[in-house]
Protein backbone atom coordinates (compact mmCIF):
# COMPACT_ATOMS: atom_id res chain seq x y z
CA UNK A 1 0.00 0.00 0.00
CA UNK A 2 1.16 3.51 -0.83
CA UNK A 3 1.11 6.13 1.64
CA UNK A 4 1.52 10.03 0.61
CA UNK A 5 3.20 12.04 3.39
CA UNK A 6 3.10 16.00 3.20
CA UNK A 7 6.07 17.34 5.13
CA UNK A 8 5.34 20.49 6.23
CA UNK A 9 8.93 23.04 6.89
CA UNK A 10 8.83 25.21 9.72
CA UNK A 11 8.73 28.73 9.14
CA UNK A 12 10.50 31.06 11.24
CA UNK A 13 9.70 34.43 12.18
CA UNK A 14 12.11 37.15 11.86
CA UNK A 15 12.56 37.48 15.16
CA UNK A 16 13.34 34.04 15.76
CA UNK A 17 16.56 35.09 13.74
CA UNK A 18 17.23 38.43 15.25
CA UNK A 19 17.12 36.37 18.57
CA UNK A 20 19.66 33.82 17.26
CA UNK A 21 21.98 36.30 16.16
CA UNK A 22 21.35 38.03 19.76
CA UNK A 23 21.89 34.80 21.59
CA UNK A 24 25.44 34.94 19.74
CA UNK A 25 26.44 38.91 20.54
CA UNK A 26 23.95 39.96 23.44
CA UNK A 27 23.19 43.81 22.86
CA UNK A 28 23.99 44.67 25.80
CA UNK A 29 28.09 43.72 24.90
CA UNK A 30 27.86 46.80 22.20
CA UNK A 31 29.85 50.13 23.37
CA UNK A 32 27.53 53.60 24.68
CA UNK A 33 27.70 55.51 21.54
CA UNK A 34 26.82 52.31 18.86
CA UNK A 35 22.85 51.71 18.25
CA UNK A 36 23.22 47.91 17.53
CA UNK A 37 20.06 45.89 17.31
CA UNK A 38 16.24 46.48 15.42
CA UNK A 39 16.83 49.22 13.13
CA UNK A 40 13.44 48.89 10.36
CA UNK A 41 10.83 47.06 10.09
CA UNK A 42 8.32 44.39 11.93
CA UNK A 43 9.48 41.22 13.36
CA UNK A 44 5.96 39.23 13.57
CA UNK A 45 6.40 38.03 9.65
CA UNK A 46 7.35 34.89 8.49
CA UNK A 47 11.23 35.23 7.08
CA UNK A 48 11.37 34.96 3.60
CA UNK A 49 15.39 35.03 3.12
CA UNK A 50 18.19 36.70 4.61
CA UNK A 51 21.02 39.30 2.46
CA UNK A 52 23.95 40.04 4.57
CA UNK A 53 26.09 42.66 4.24
CA UNK A 54 28.95 45.15 5.97
CA UNK A 55 26.68 48.50 4.88
CA UNK A 56 23.23 49.10 4.34
CA UNK A 57 22.61 51.22 0.85
CA UNK A 58 20.30 51.54 -1.65
CA UNK A 59 21.47 48.75 -3.40
CA UNK A 60 21.72 46.27 -1.01
CA UNK A 61 17.93 46.74 -0.42
CA UNK A 62 17.07 46.79 -3.76
CA UNK A 63 18.97 43.45 -3.87
CA UNK A 64 16.76 42.29 -1.16
CA UNK A 65 13.19 43.32 -2.93
CA UNK A 66 14.51 41.12 -6.15
CA UNK A 67 15.71 37.97 -4.41
CA UNK A 68 12.25 38.46 -2.04
CA UNK A 69 14.06 38.49 0.96
CA UNK A 70 12.35 40.73 3.87
CA UNK A 71 15.59 40.53 6.10
CA UNK A 72 19.09 42.00 5.91
CA UNK A 73 21.30 41.96 8.19
CA UNK A 74 24.30 44.09 8.59
CA UNK A 75 27.55 45.02 10.32
CA UNK A 76 27.20 48.47 10.62
CA UNK A 77 23.95 49.98 11.80
CA UNK A 78 22.15 51.97 8.96
CA UNK A 79 20.64 54.80 11.61
CA UNK A 80 23.19 55.76 14.12
CA UNK A 81 21.34 58.56 15.70
CA UNK A 82 17.86 59.65 15.95
CA UNK A 83 15.78 60.67 12.57
CA UNK A 84 13.97 63.99 13.20
CA UNK A 85 12.10 63.36 9.96
CA UNK A 86 11.87 61.10 6.93
CA UNK A 87 11.72 62.40 3.58
CA UNK A 88 14.28 60.85 1.15
CA UNK A 89 17.15 63.53 1.71
CA UNK A 90 19.84 61.36 2.26
CA UNK A 91 20.65 57.47 1.52
CA UNK A 92 20.01 56.66 5.28
CA UNK A 93 16.06 58.22 4.98
CA UNK A 94 15.79 56.33 1.35
CA UNK A 95 16.63 53.20 2.38
CA UNK A 96 14.60 52.89 5.43
CA UNK A 97 11.69 54.45 3.18
CA UNK A 98 12.22 51.80 0.80
CA UNK A 99 12.89 49.01 3.41
CA UNK A 100 9.21 50.01 4.99
CA UNK A 101 7.85 50.18 1.74
CA UNK A 102 8.38 46.47 0.42
CA UNK A 103 7.89 45.05 4.23
CA UNK A 104 12.12 44.43 4.54
CA UNK A 105 13.38 44.24 8.00
CA UNK A 106 16.80 45.57 8.98
CA UNK A 107 19.02 44.33 11.94
CA UNK A 108 22.47 45.23 12.59
CA UNK A 109 25.15 43.81 15.00
CA UNK A 110 28.00 46.37 15.29
CA UNK A 111 30.10 47.08 18.46
CA UNK A 112 28.31 43.54 20.02
CA UNK A 113 29.47 41.69 17.79
CA UNK A 114 33.32 43.14 17.83
CA UNK A 115 33.02 42.11 21.81
CA UNK A 116 32.24 38.76 21.48
CA UNK A 117 34.14 35.52 21.47
CA UNK A 118 34.16 34.59 18.54
CA UNK A 119 32.84 37.99 16.94
CA UNK A 120 34.79 39.51 14.38
CA UNK A 121 37.99 40.13 15.84
CA UNK A 122 38.11 36.06 15.91
CA UNK A 123 36.97 35.95 12.63
CA UNK A 124 39.69 38.18 11.47
CA UNK A 125 42.14 35.77 13.34
CA UNK A 126 41.11 32.81 11.98
CA UNK A 127 41.91 33.99 8.29
CA UNK A 128 45.32 34.92 9.46
CA UNK A 129 46.06 31.38 10.43
CA UNK A 130 46.41 32.70 14.44
CA UNK A 131 46.52 30.31 17.69
CA UNK A 132 46.02 30.59 21.36
CA UNK A 133 43.53 33.84 20.25
CA UNK A 134 42.29 35.80 23.36
CA UNK A 135 40.53 39.24 24.29
CA UNK A 136 43.28 41.73 23.94
CA UNK A 137 41.30 44.26 25.94
CA UNK A 138 38.40 42.45 28.20
CA UNK A 139 35.78 44.44 29.94
CA UNK A 140 35.94 46.41 32.71
CA UNK A 141 33.30 46.00 35.94
CA UNK A 142 30.73 43.87 33.39
CA UNK A 143 30.33 40.82 36.50
CA UNK A 144 28.55 40.18 39.59
CA UNK A 145 28.77 37.84 41.91
CA UNK A 146 25.66 36.42 43.19
CA UNK A 147 25.24 34.84 46.74
CA UNK A 148 22.08 32.81 47.76
CA UNK A 149 21.40 29.93 50.61
CA UNK A 150 19.07 27.48 49.72
CA UNK A 151 17.92 24.23 51.69
CA UNK A 152 20.28 21.27 50.95
CA UNK A 153 17.86 18.83 49.80
CA UNK A 154 17.05 21.65 46.90
CA UNK A 155 20.14 23.04 46.32
CA UNK A 156 21.25 20.97 42.95
CA UNK A 157 18.31 21.61 41.55
CA UNK A 158 18.82 25.56 42.16
CA UNK A 159 22.36 25.42 41.36
CA UNK A 160 21.67 24.04 37.96
CA UNK A 161 18.76 26.66 37.38
CA UNK A 162 21.19 29.43 37.76
CA UNK A 163 23.61 27.99 35.12
CA UNK A 164 21.39 27.64 32.86
CA UNK A 165 20.31 31.31 33.20
CA UNK A 166 23.77 32.13 32.19
CA UNK A 167 25.72 32.01 36.11
CA UNK A 168 28.93 30.01 36.36
CA UNK A 169 31.33 30.67 32.71
CA UNK A 170 34.48 31.65 33.91
CA UNK A 171 36.96 31.32 30.65
CA UNK A 172 36.47 27.54 28.59
CA UNK A 173 34.71 26.37 32.27
CA UNK A 174 31.27 26.52 33.12
CA UNK A 175 28.65 25.39 35.72
CA UNK A 176 31.69 26.93 38.50
CA UNK A 177 30.48 27.76 41.67
CA UNK A 178 31.49 27.83 45.48
CA UNK A 179 29.26 25.74 47.77
CA UNK A 180 29.52 26.05 51.85
CA UNK A 181 27.33 23.95 54.26
CA UNK A 182 26.10 26.24 56.89
CA UNK A 183 22.48 26.35 58.58
CA UNK A 184 19.99 29.09 58.51
CA UNK A 185 17.23 30.59 60.81
CA UNK A 186 14.06 32.27 60.54
CA UNK A 187 10.90 32.69 62.13
CA UNK A 188 7.96 33.04 59.59
CA UNK A 189 5.36 35.83 60.80
CA UNK A 190 1.27 35.65 60.39
CA UNK A 191 0.30 35.37 57.34
CA UNK A 192 3.78 33.75 55.75
CA UNK A 193 3.30 30.13 54.23
CA UNK A 194 6.71 28.73 55.33
CA UNK A 195 8.43 26.26 53.12
CA UNK A 196 9.64 24.77 56.23
CA UNK A 197 9.00 25.70 59.80
CA UNK A 198 5.89 26.49 61.12
CA UNK A 199 4.99 30.04 61.58
CA UNK A 200 5.51 31.55 64.80
CA UNK A 201 8.51 29.36 65.68
CA UNK A 202 11.88 29.72 65.37
CA UNK A 203 13.36 27.17 62.37
CA UNK A 204 16.70 25.92 61.57
CA UNK A 205 17.73 24.62 58.47
CA UNK A 206 20.21 22.99 57.14
CA UNK A 207 21.64 25.39 54.04
CA UNK A 208 23.72 25.84 51.46
CA UNK A 209 26.07 28.63 50.30
CA UNK A 210 26.04 28.83 46.57
CA UNK A 211 28.55 31.81 45.11
CA UNK A 212 28.75 32.11 41.34
CA UNK A 213 29.19 34.61 38.87
CA UNK A 214 27.11 36.37 36.28
CA UNK A 215 27.96 38.74 33.79
CA UNK A 216 25.80 42.18 35.17
CA UNK A 217 23.06 42.43 31.79
CA UNK A 218 21.92 39.04 33.01
CA UNK A 219 21.20 40.17 36.27
CA UNK A 220 17.09 40.24 35.88
CA UNK A 221 17.00 36.98 33.70
CA UNK A 222 18.82 35.31 36.57
CA UNK A 223 17.03 36.78 39.30
CA UNK A 224 14.12 35.51 37.75
CA UNK A 225 15.22 32.29 37.32
CA UNK A 226 16.74 32.01 40.84
CA UNK A 227 13.19 33.20 42.62
CA UNK A 228 11.23 30.76 40.27
CA UNK A 229 13.53 27.69 41.35
CA UNK A 230 13.94 28.45 45.05
CA UNK A 231 11.73 26.79 47.21
CA UNK A 232 11.55 29.54 49.98
CA UNK A 233 8.95 32.20 50.10
CA UNK A 234 11.28 34.77 50.50
CA UNK A 235 14.83 33.91 49.36
CA UNK A 236 17.43 35.53 50.55
CA UNK A 237 20.08 36.69 47.78
CA UNK A 238 23.03 39.03 47.59
CA UNK A 239 24.70 40.42 44.24
CA UNK A 240 28.26 42.14 44.42
CA UNK A 241 30.11 44.48 42.24
CA UNK A 242 33.17 42.61 40.95
CA UNK A 243 36.33 44.50 39.56
CA UNK A 244 37.59 41.10 37.35
CA UNK A 245 37.99 41.78 33.97
CA UNK A 246 35.93 39.65 31.95
CA UNK A 247 37.57 37.52 29.90
CA UNK A 248 34.69 36.41 27.78
CA UNK A 249 34.15 40.09 26.07
CA UNK A 250 35.96 42.93 25.07
CA UNK A 251 37.69 44.69 22.45
CA UNK A 252 40.44 43.34 19.97
CA UNK A 253 42.03 40.12 20.21
CA UNK A 254 45.81 38.52 20.50
CA UNK A 255 47.17 35.34 19.34
CA UNK A 256 50.33 33.87 17.37
CA UNK A 257 51.69 32.79 14.20
CA UNK A 258 52.81 28.86 14.30
CA UNK A 259 56.36 30.30 13.51
CA UNK A 260 58.14 33.63 13.26
CA UNK A 261 57.27 35.28 9.78
CA UNK A 262 59.44 37.61 7.85
CA UNK A 263 57.68 41.11 7.88
CA UNK A 264 57.44 41.22 3.78
CA UNK A 265 55.71 37.95 3.69
CA UNK A 266 53.35 38.39 6.29
CA UNK A 267 52.90 41.90 4.59
CA UNK A 268 51.90 39.49 1.36
CA UNK A 269 49.41 37.19 3.49
CA UNK A 270 47.47 40.03 4.80
CA UNK A 271 46.93 41.83 1.36
CA UNK A 272 45.92 38.43 0.13
CA UNK A 273 43.62 37.13 2.79
CA UNK A 274 41.79 40.38 2.83
CA UNK A 275 41.58 41.65 -0.66
CA UNK A 276 43.36 44.66 0.20
CA UNK A 277 44.71 46.93 -2.89
CA UNK A 278 47.06 48.75 0.01
CA UNK A 279 48.13 48.21 3.12
CA UNK A 280 49.69 51.11 5.49
CA UNK A 281 52.67 50.24 7.72
CA UNK A 282 54.70 52.17 9.75
CA UNK A 283 58.65 52.29 9.76
CA UNK A 284 59.51 49.15 11.66
CA UNK A 285 63.04 47.57 12.34
CA UNK A 286 62.29 44.36 13.39
CA UNK A 287 62.48 41.69 10.62
CA UNK A 288 60.04 39.09 11.65
CA UNK A 289 56.63 38.86 13.46
CA UNK A 290 55.17 36.13 15.68
CA UNK A 291 52.45 37.77 18.05
CA UNK A 292 49.82 39.40 16.26
CA UNK A 293 47.01 42.08 18.24
CA UNK A 294 44.16 42.92 15.87
CA UNK A 295 41.31 44.68 16.21
CA UNK A 296 38.41 45.11 13.12
CA UNK A 297 37.56 49.10 11.70
CA UNK A 298 39.03 51.45 13.65
CA UNK A 299 41.12 49.74 16.67
CA UNK A 300 43.87 52.39 16.77
CA UNK A 301 42.95 53.03 20.21
CA UNK A 302 44.02 49.47 21.00
CA UNK A 303 47.71 50.39 20.23
CA UNK A 304 48.92 51.13 24.21
CA UNK A 305 47.44 47.65 24.83
CA UNK A 306 49.16 45.86 22.10
CA UNK A 307 52.33 47.12 23.21
CA UNK A 308 51.58 46.99 26.53
CA UNK A 309 51.30 42.90 26.02
CA UNK A 310 54.11 41.90 23.66
CA UNK A 311 52.44 41.93 20.28
CA UNK A 312 55.18 42.54 17.39
CA UNK A 313 52.05 43.42 15.14
CA UNK A 314 48.84 45.56 15.55
CA UNK A 315 46.66 45.06 12.68
CA UNK A 316 43.31 47.62 12.09
CA UNK A 317 41.42 48.68 9.98
CA UNK A 318 41.98 52.32 10.33
CA UNK A 319 45.16 54.17 12.31
CA UNK A 320 45.28 58.06 12.69
CA UNK A 321 48.22 60.00 10.83
CA UNK A 322 50.29 60.49 14.04
CA UNK A 323 49.53 57.38 15.89
CA UNK A 324 52.28 56.12 13.66
CA UNK A 325 54.95 58.00 15.07
CA UNK A 326 57.24 56.85 17.94
CA UNK A 327 56.59 52.76 17.26
CA UNK A 328 59.29 51.68 15.49
CA UNK A 329 60.97 49.80 17.53
CA UNK A 330 57.74 48.79 19.47
CA UNK A 331 55.53 47.03 16.51
CA UNK A 332 54.23 46.53 13.44
CA UNK A 333 51.34 48.38 13.01
CA UNK A 334 49.24 47.70 9.69
CA UNK A 335 46.52 49.36 8.46
CA UNK A 336 43.99 47.52 5.49
CA UNK A 337 40.83 49.48 5.16
CA UNK A 338 38.06 49.61 7.28
CA UNK A 339 35.72 47.23 5.09
CA UNK A 340 38.84 45.14 4.70
CA UNK A 341 38.91 44.54 7.76
CA UNK A 342 35.23 43.16 8.56
CA UNK A 343 34.58 42.23 5.77
CA UNK A 344 34.26 38.35 7.31
CA UNK A 345 31.61 39.25 9.47
CA UNK A 346 29.19 38.09 7.06
CA UNK A 347 30.18 34.76 7.33
CA UNK A 348 29.92 34.86 11.12
CA UNK A 349 26.05 35.88 10.16
CA UNK A 350 25.95 33.48 7.67
CA UNK A 351 26.63 30.43 10.28
CA UNK A 352 24.28 31.77 12.84
CA UNK A 353 21.28 31.83 10.95
CA UNK A 354 22.09 28.65 9.28
CA UNK A 355 22.83 26.93 12.38
CA UNK A 356 19.21 28.74 13.65
CA UNK A 357 17.28 27.55 10.40
CA UNK A 358 19.32 25.39 8.19
CA UNK A 359 16.61 25.71 5.00
CA UNK A 360 16.38 29.13 5.17
CA UNK A 361 17.54 30.81 1.91
CA UNK A 362 20.76 33.20 3.17
CA UNK A 363 23.15 35.08 0.69
CA UNK A 364 26.05 37.00 0.97
CA UNK A 365 25.44 40.42 -1.10
CA UNK A 366 26.40 40.75 -4.52
CA UNK A 367 26.82 44.63 -4.03
CA UNK A 368 30.60 45.91 -3.35
CA UNK A 369 29.52 48.70 -0.48
CA UNK A 370 33.11 49.76 0.24
CA UNK A 371 33.33 53.50 -0.13
CA UNK A 372 37.04 53.73 -0.47
CA UNK A 373 39.06 53.15 -3.71
CA UNK A 374 42.51 53.21 -4.32
CA UNK A 375 43.86 54.74 -7.09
Amino acid sequence: MCRNFIFHRHLMKIKEIVSALERFAPLPLQDGWDNAGLQVGLTEAEVTGALLCLDVTEAVVDEAVALGYNLIVSHHPLIFGGLKSITGRNYVERCVLKAIRHGIAICSHHTNMDNATGGVNYKIAEKLGLERVRILAPKEEALLKLVTFVPTAQADEVRQALFDAGCGCIGGYDSCSYNMAGEGTFRAGEGCNPFCGNVGELHREAEVRIETVLPAYLKGKVVRALLEAHPYEEPAYDLYPLKNQWQQAGAGVIGELSDDMATGKFLQLVKETFQAECVKTNRFNGQSVRTVALCGGSGAFLLPQAIGQGADVFLTGEIKYHDYFGHEDDLLMVEIGHYESEQYTMEIFQKIIKEASPTLPVRLTNVDTNPVRCC
